[in-house]
């Protein structure tokens, strides 16, 4: 049994397909069949099955899969600590951010990341919070930058800072009337959401409640971006992030938008750091989770690094 067979036995879990398996590992695909047929020999049990269209693992598979990740990353490491042991602020790092705070959080921080370590090269991936945390705990990603809390379990997290959330309404918009728009208030209204997905979503219903529009349909968005539009455009008021609403976020059609703060209590959110317990490069999370406490955008509060969430 090699490194390479557990290589290829994850990348068919994770494909479902021989093919494309074959392509994502650079060999042909009688080669990933062959050896992964030599591994199932070896271990004297079936690890797929196999049909004309699919290949699913084996209950007994997917135990050996989950443990073949462990392996590699394992082996992974003693790469990592050989070729970052003597400057572990160089090399490759894998980001995760979530789409609600990547284009608002990270022009305020990666000027200031490059300057300071021009050797790390941070490689970024946008998604939603279960596919980040998904491809965290998988090895795919080495840290998240995501909204907190989540399910702890074998990752270490740190917040951040806090963010409050503001109004965002039509510029004919009732509550445009007002310098600060109570809680109460608000849940007299429509409120636009984004799709099904977003921890956004789930922090708007608890803050607003579920109000529908006459017709019963609730107002969804794929994006921030579409989410603002449609304030424009005059469907309904919305909840912005206070990173999201500021001028540098470059807000459309600013002319027929407004940005109310809320009345006390202010509804936020925590921003935090998350990565495997078991990652090897530790201290390069460390420095970025420095480098976002010193240069944290205007209307968000650090939070102490000793909190807990």
């Amino acid at each position: 049994m090699t490194l390479q067979e557990l290589r290829y036995l994850v990348a068919l879990a994770d494909e479902g397909h021989f093919a494309r398996a074959a392509e994502r590992c650079h060999v042909g695909q009688p080669t990933l069949s062959t050896q992964l047929k030599k591994l199932e020999g070896f271990l004297g049990v079936a690890l797929f099955e196999r049909g004309k269209r699919h290949v699913i693992p084996t209950p007994l598979g997917e135990a050996i899969i989950a443990q073949a990740r462990i392996v590699l990353e394992e082996a992974g490491k003693l790469r990592q600590l050989a070729d970052h042991g003597q400057d572990p602020m160089r090399g490759p790092f894998r980001l995760g951010i979530i789409p609600t705070l990547g284009p608002y959080l990270l022009p305020h921080l990666l000027p200031m990341i490059h300057a300071t370590y021009p050797e790390l090269r941070l490689l970024l991936r946008e998604d939603l919070t279960r596919n980040l945390l998904a491809q965290l705990r998988a090895g795919k990603l080495d840290a998240l930058l995501l909204a907190l809390p989540i399910i702890r379990d074998a990752l270490e997290v740190v917040p951040l800072f806090e963010e409050p959330f503001v109004v965002a309404m039509p510029v004919d918009h009732a509550l445009a009337r007002r310098r600060q728009i109570p809680l109460h208030e608000l849940h007299q209204h429509d409120v636009l959401l984004l799709e099904e997905g977003h921890c956004l979503r789930e922090q708007a219903l608890d803050i607003c409640g579920t109000n529908r529009s006459d017709t019963g349909e609730e107002f969804k968005a794929t994006s921030l971006e579409t989410l603002r539009q449609m304030v424009a455009a005059g469907a309904g008021c919305t909840l912005l992030p206070a990173l999201a609403a500021l001028p540098a976020a470059g807000l459309p059609m600013k002319a027929m938008i407004e940005i109310r703060p809320f009345a006390e209590p202010v509804p936020t959110r925590i921003i935090g750091l998350a990565w495997r317990r078991s990652f090897p490069r530790v201290k390069i999370v460390r420095n970025l989770q420095q480098i976002a406490h010193d240069h944290l955008p205007e209307g968000t509060l650090r939070i102490d690094s000793k909190r807990r969430h």
